[in-house]
């Protein structure tokens, strides 16, 4: 199974692709959609759901997950974010790709093992030449419905 983990930002959206066989994950690609501050809000959008639609046919995921949004104390940058991960959640969705969503505390536990770890211990994935901290964070997303897909199958098929 192909996943591509997001990390939706209005500016930077973090993507991340790896392959997974049972228990081996396998870092395929990493990078970020970058969308120009000066545009206006509704071309800024087109702009990330072109890169992540471009990401998705040169990688070809099965299954895609996205970072939940946090709520902030500035209200405008929530919803600002929300409305750029509703394009981040378009993308994949408009392609036919099952779409996961995971909280930050369990995209945490399930890459460190606690849900509090801080932002850099995320962020030390050997071997993957990661080169934007929001990729690093959408190659946690991946890594994390890598996890919970598997445990999700396992229960199915007991079931």
């Amino acid at each position: 199974m192909r996943v591509l983990g997001l990390d939706p930002g209005l500016r930077h959206t973090g993507w991340g692709v790896i392959d997974v066989n049972g228990n081996r994950l396998t870092h395929i690609a990493n990078g970020a959609a970058h969308a120009a501050t000066d545009l206006p809000l509704a071309m800024r959008l087109v702009s990330l759901f072109r890169q992540i639609t471009s990401v998705i046919e040169r990688f070809r995921p099965d299954e895609a997950a996205v970072e939940e949004t946090f709520v902030n104390r500035n209200p405008a940058s929530t919803l600002k974010l929300g409305v750029a991960r509703g394009v981040v959640l378009l993308a994949p969705a408009e392609r036919g790709l099952p779409v996961a969503e995971y909280s930050a505390n369990l995209i945490k536990k399930a890459v460190v093992g606690a849900g509090h770890a801080e932002k850099a211990q995320v962020q030390i994935l050997p071997g993957c030449g990661i080169g934007a901290a929001d990729a690093a964070d959408a190659l946690a997303v991946a890594i994390c419905h890598a996890h919970h897909a598997a445990t999700r199958r396992q229960w199915e098929a007991a079931v």
